[in-house]
């Protein structure tokens, strides 16, 4: 049953031939953009496994990753509150606008003075931080020790000059986005990874060992590395930053960037007004939120906690970045378009792209979290055990992952319902939404600590992105009255029905494919994954065609018109 993707847009058979044809048109640019993004999140994200892979080998859930973490998490936070939230909140819906009402010339003149800007401030951060390192270390992880919190001001002062580079990446990857150049963006992030990878492999010194002649002719003893050697992977993150950024000006042809100190442009402003409310939602995800977690994760008694946390968040990013990810960054471009353009009236077009987007991720993420659920023991097994990351540990990180995954088809579809709320140069609405939502997730930690310690964290952001999802599509559906005929609730039973069953046959030959082919060396573990995965997917594949699931056929038949068949 071959659909052609005119069949996928609200109540087609009621548009005319041209308008059909543009909303065809403007369907495969955006799934062509979301496949891009896709193949670079997918190569993105393997490069992230393979950079937790060599941490997890090299330090395992140890106080020197804690440290570590502190020390990353604190730019982050930095980027993400001042920086990160304008990109798709901000930035994209006002140059998308820009480009299509101005042209380029113009683009460049706001992208200019942007730049000049977000690299003063931000040295100026970048040299705060480095002067009050110890008191936001003692802040972020007050229940670590004195020797990790000594570790953790060492390597945050080689992090933070990262946040200059990261300014300026979201700057020149925004103008990519809105000019709907979406390549360099996408692979950004394979060279960000690729460098701590390198840098971790080439820097980190080997095992210490005790002579024998140095304790009595016993056997040579493993001492292990030395804390501050996790130095190296410090070293490689600021130099991740520094690459790709230096990729999105290769991607830009930066002939045209010029310092200016003219910060009077109106563009500012109403990207300022936009990004007002993100910065307010921001604050509590960031400042409040995350410091609340990290902290109460400190005080578990659990070492190693934050990389428990860190190596499941990983996994859940891998079907999280290639599926709601690309296809909500792809969307946000066109989506922020046709609201510029029809100022309001007719939102046929909005709504079909809108539609086409939720339809996508209903099909893709929905599988993808109950077949990554039921292979979480082997797939963090095959991912991280070895070295100095135990059995045990795996345990504990697939405990952490599985919790995590009951939020994740909300915050897939979360996710494009906010930026839906972006292109309409609404950002008021999901930040309001969003601060419910986080003091939703303080009761729930501090409710289940006593009895769930360090999963409570898990438990809660799951309900955090059940709550915020589910009240940004009722406010959502009340903006634009209605979604129009998009069918979601047929796609979702379909694939609901289709992904249960696969889940089920999975958990029960699982253990029976494990029996066979085992799970001793890296190659019987990866074969298991191999397999189980095939056969997952194979299953669900054969559910959807006999249940005729649309969004499937229409993506097969774009695929097939790519490669001329």
């Amino acid at each position: 049953m071959p659909v052609d993707s005119t069949a996928l847009p609200d109540d087609p058979h009621t548009l005319t031939p041209d308008a059909a044809a543009e909303q065809e048109a403007t369907n495969a640019s955006v799934a062509s953009a979301t496949g891009i993004l896709a193949l670079g999140n997918v190569a993105s994200r393997i490069l992230g496994l393979v950079r937790e892979k060599a941490l997890a080998f090299f330090f395992g859930a140890s106080a020197s990753m804690d440290a570590f973490r502190l020390a990353v998490i604190i730019p982050q936070t930095f980027y993400d509150l001042l920086i990160g939230g304008h990109v798709n909140g901000a930035i994209v819906p006002v140059f998308s606008e820009i480009v299509t009402l101005k042209g380029r010339d113009e683009l460049w003149k706001v992208v200019n003075i942007l730049f000049s800007m977000l690299l003063v401030i931000v040295s100026a951060i970048v040299i705060i931080i480095q002067i009050f390192a110890p008191y936001l270390v003692q802040l972020t992880g007050s229940g670590y020790d004195a020797q990790t919190l000594a570790l953790a001001t060492q390597l945050l002062r080689l992090t933070s000059p990262a946040l200059i580079f990261l300014a300026l990446f979201a700057i020149f990857s925004g103008t990519l986005y809105a000019i709907n150049n979406f390549t360099w963006p996408a692979f950004a992030g394979v060279l960000f990874n690729a460098s701590i990878v390198l840098t971790t492999f080439l820097l980190v010194p080997p095992m210490q060992v005790i002579p024998r002649s140095d304790i009595n002719y016993l056997s040579p003893v493993m001492l292990g590395r030395p804390d501050n050697a996790v130095m190296a992977a410090a070293i490689g993150w600021t130099l991740g930053a520094i690459v790709q950024m230096s990729l999105q000006m290769v991607g830009l042809r930066m002939s045209h960037l010029r310092f200016t100190i003219n910060w009077k442009h109106p563009a500012l402003r109403r990207i300022a007004l936009l990004y007002a409310p993100v910065m307010f939602s921001l604050m509590m995800d960031t400042v409040v939120i995350r410091f609340f977690s990290y902290n109460l994760a400190s005080k578990t008694g659990i070492e190693g906690g934050l990389q428990y946390m860190n190596l499941a968040t990983t996994l859940i990013q891998f079907p999280q970045g290639l599926v709601a990810t690309a296809i909500s960054i792809a969307v946000l471009p066109t989506l922020a378009a046709q609201a510029a353009l029809v100022k309001g009236a007719g939102l046929r077009a909005y709504r079909d792209t809108l539609g086409l987007g939720l339809r996508l991720t209903i099909t893709l993420i929905i599988p993808a979290a109950l077949g990554l659920f039921v292979l979480a023991h082997p797939i963090t097994q095959l991912l991280f055990e070895g070295g100095e990351f135990l059995a045990a540990d795996t345990v504990i990180t697939v405990r952490a992952l599985r919790l995590y995954l009951l939020g994740l088809p909300f915050a897939a579809l979360d996710l494009l319902l906010v930026y839906a709320f972006y292109a309409r140069k609404d950002t008021l609405t999901p930040a309001l939404i969003g601060v419910f939502s986080h003091v939703v997730y303080i009761v729930t930690v501090l409710l289940l600590f006593d009895r769930f310690n360090l999963f409570s964290l898990m438990i809660a952001d799951s309900v955090k992105h059940m709550v915020h999802a589910t009240i940004s599509a009722i406010f959502l559906w009340r903006h634009l009255h209605g979604f129009g005929k998009q069918r979601l609730l047929l796609t979702a039973s379909k694939t609901i029905a289709a992904a249960g069953i696969m889940g089920l046959v999975g958990w029960q030959t699982l253990p029976f494919l494990n029996r066979v082919i085992g799970s001793a060396n890296t190659l019987q573990q990866a074969l298991l994954v191999l397999i189980a995965t095939a056969l997952s997917g194979a299953i669900f594949i054969i559910l959807a065609v006999l249940l005729r699931l649309e969004e499937l056929y229409w993506l097969a038949g774009l695929i097939r018109k790519k490669i001329g068949r």
